[in-house]
């Protein structure tokens, strides 16, 4: 019996600009639910329903405000949704409470987003072997004596070099922070 390719399906660019800015935001979004839930569990749950809303929302979603903000109204709701269903009234949150967690995450979310534009920026000014030296020491699962004899160096030598560039680092930040803001 003869396989027939399945036909692609083109979403449209409505789709597209949607996956575009929930993809953008889904860590932060992951992140705040995490505040409101008590188990990571919950959140992947909350977090999958959070997508589906405000998918079937998105038409109503007006272009040039808040993304974030309105997904963060949504998930609060889907939150505290999902603890009623799950008869944890103890733990739910008035909605005041809920109302001010959710700004005070926006703004979190906003300024961790600052923060990374300025750390690429002041990781841009640093030199390639430099920039190489501390991105391999902050890979997932990197081994301190590892990345120290890949790069020549004794453990407390390559602790003390990266702990100098991380202050370097941090300086660099403060300043584009700062500038940003003025």
């Amino acid at each position: 019996m003869p396989v027939h390719p399945t036909p692609a399906i083109d979403p449209g660019p409505l789709y597209e600009e949607f996956v575009r800015l929930f993809v953008a935001h889904e860590g932060q979004v992951r992140g705040f639910l995490r505040s409101l839930l008590p188990a990571w569990a919950d959140v992947d749950e909350v977090m999958q329903e959070t997508s589906l809303v405000a998918w079937r929302k998105f038409a109503r979603f007006e272009r040039g405000t808040n993304f974030l903000a309105w997904v963060f109204t949504i998930a609060r709701f889907e939150a505290l949704d999902h603890l009623r269903r799950r008869g944890r009234e103890r733990l739910i949150f008035s909605d005041a409470v809920a109302d001010l967690m959710t700004e005070e995450a926006a703004q979190e979310s906003d300024t961790l987003e600052r923060q990374r534009r300025a750390l690429d920026r002041c990781l841009a000014k640093v030199g390639d072997p430099q920039r190489e030296l501390l991105l391999l020491s902050y890979q997932p699962g990197a081994k301190l004596h590892e990345v120290a004899a890949r790069a020549g160096r004794s453990v407390e030598g390559h602790y003390k070099a990266v702990q100098r560039l991380r202050a370097r680092l941090l300086d660099c930040i403060e300043g584009e922070m700062k500038r940003e803001i003025a």
